[in-house]
């Protein structure tokens, strides 16, 4: 009997059950591995040769000793890692001193997200991270191969995706039986530079710019380094001081807004380099439901300039689109789209099917994807919130901001700086009842064929259209202020996106029939027994 081979021997005539082989990753991540670590720990070894003492050994040895480390580590993570992907399950065996055991059911992969950092794209390497639904609705669960050859990955995406019964075969993905060719990906959307102006209104760039600067400046004070003994930088530094303060404060505000501007554009460029947004044609024995918009395909986004990422979600899984409109970039008439899918990441750029562009095509995109039409989804005509969601808006906003101003004037007698910014604080009120307003006036929702469809936000409005299908509970919220206005906060629960999306502030009645009708027979037996004149459920 040869290793490997288990023999069933409950029947004398059964066929012997071959066990799926297990694998390991490439083997260039005994290269690839030692370098990342080894970049990782560049700016600790660089600290440690300035600061330390002239001739020590400890200078050359330690960061030496930190390197073979390294390498050791990389060794030992690519022996000791091993997977396999049998008919049912993918198996992911990891670790040496902490054993991690990962299996995740076939039939429970929602997403396969392919990932080739600089250094993997050197080598020929790809990162693949399946991402499946697990039991509970706010939480994700799945696996993640790093790294295996750009072919593998390939076929794995393609493979962990299908779900026809002969996906795999007896042993596994390069064992799958032979299939007939499936027509070319039909593309829906890609990149259009014009859109690199939306860049500097999102707030994820401002942030990353943010957060490399601090970086920078951080690495130049462990350095020891003084900017001030920079000639060019001196000379500034004096000018400016020579100059009123308001100038001073007008040139730095300039000079940060250029930065924060240049910045955002070039992140944008290598996110979203090469975007291209396609659909890949499914197996075609699954037959596909177009009556309800539940195609048997793939949704694919690919995109990077320096890392390269592709983000495969079956169409089967879909659960909706959500299109969100940051203030900066609504203001501009921008937008962006997002799937709404389990097994995504909880980030801001987690499951996103575009760029920030114009915000007509965010929502063409959306209905693309979706085979929909815009009006029955996204931009379905919304029933307005009754006025007493105006009125909470309102408290909510000007009862904190009033305390507020009220604390700067009152403790302003003691302190002098705080008189300073009283008066001017006056400007937070009309500003506190505008952004009130702005809520308001984007609170909707409207149920249709086959979406629940809501808004939401002022600082980041966001519209989703859920499936009605993909709804599988209700909760109603109703605190003591909403209560005595009539009002209540239902959410819809779902296995995808953020685990349940909020229809706020209606009428305590229209809330239990949007329940209801959203999807019948869910409520049918409470409402029969609830009493009619409850002033939560209404009359019915």
């Amino acid at each position: 009997m040869t290793p490997g081979t288990d023999i069933d021997t409950t029947g004398a005539d059964a066929p012997p059950v071959v066990e799926t082989p297990w694998r390991r990753l490439d083997k260039r991540m005994l290269v690839v591995s030692p370098i990342a670590g080894l970049v990782r720990l560049l700016p600790v070894v660089l600290i440690l040769l300035v600061t330390g003492r002239q001739g020590t050994p400890m200078q050359v040895w330690f960061p030496l000793g930190i390197g073979v480390l390294v390498v050791i580590g990389g060794a030992i993570r690519w022996r000791t890692t091993r997977y396999r992907v049998t008919p049912d399950r993918v198996e992911l065996h990891t670790g040496w001193l902490r054993r991690q055991r990962r299996s995740v059911p076939r039939d429970r992969i929602r997403t396969v997200d392919l990932t080739a950092k600089l250094l993997h794209r050197i080598f020929g390497l790809s990162v693949v991270h399946v991402g499946a639904a697990s039991g509970s609705p706010m939480e994700s669960a799945g696996l993640q191969l790093d790294a295996v050859s750009k072919t593998e990955a390939d076929r794995l995406r393609r493979e962990l995706l299908d779900r026809s019964p002969a996906a795999a075969g007896p042993g596994s993905v390069e064992h799958a039986p032979v299939t007939p060719p499936r027509p070319p990906a039909t593309e829906l959307a890609r990149l259009n530079w014009s859109w690199l102006r939306f860049a500097p209104l999102t707030f994820s760039a401002i942030a990353g710019i943010g957060a490399m600067g601090a970086a920078v400046f951080n690495l130049i004070g462990e350095l020891g380094v003084d900017p001030r003994d920079i000639p060019a930088v001196d000379d500034a530094a004096d000018r400016l001081t020579s100059t009123p303060i308001w100038a001073t404060i007008a040139v730095l505000a300039a000079f940060l807004l250029v930065v924060a501007v240049v910045g955002a554009m070039v992140l944008f460029a290598e996110r979203w380099y090469g975007y291209r947004l396609t659909r890949e044609a499914g197996d075609p024995a699954v037959a596909a439901t177009p009556s309800a918009g539940i195609g048997t395909g793939t949704l694919r986004v690919r995109r990077g300039l320096l890392t390269r990422r592709s983000l495969s979600v079956s169409e089967q899984r879909l659960r909706g689109v959500e299109v969100v409109e940051p203030l900066l970039l609504r203001a501009g008439r921008g937008a962006y789209s997002k799937a709404l899918s389990t097994g995504l990441t909880r980030s801001a750029q987690g499951g996103a099917l575009q760029p920030p562009c114009p915000r007509p095509e965010a929502h063409r995109v959306a209905s693309a994807a979706l085979r929909e039409q815009a009006q029955e989804i996204t931009l379905a005509p919304l029933r307005k919130h009754p006025p007493a969601a105006l009125q909470r808006r309102m408290t909510r906003a000007l009862v904190p901001t009033g305390v507020l101003v009220a604390g700067l004037f009152v403790a302003g007698s003691a302190v002098q700086f705080l008189t300073e910014l009283a008066v001017p604080s006056l400007l937070l009120l009309p500003l506190a009842a505008l952004v009130a307003l702005d809520r308001f006036r984007n609170l909707g929702h409207e149920l249709t064929a086959r979406y629940l469809v809501s808004r939401q936000g002022s600082i980041q409005r966001r519209t989703v259209a859920l499936q009605r299908a993909g709804v599988i509970g209700w909760t109603f919220r109703q605190s003591i202020f909403q209560r005595r206005s009539g009002l209540v906060t239902v959410e819809a629960i779902t296995a995808a996106g953020a685990g349940g999306y909020q229809v706020l502030d209606v009428a305590a009645a229209d809330g239990v029939a949007l329940a209801d009708a959203s999807v019948p027979h869910l409520l049918t037996p409470f409402l029969a027994t609830a009493a009619p004149e409850d002033p939560q459920l209404g009359t019915r």
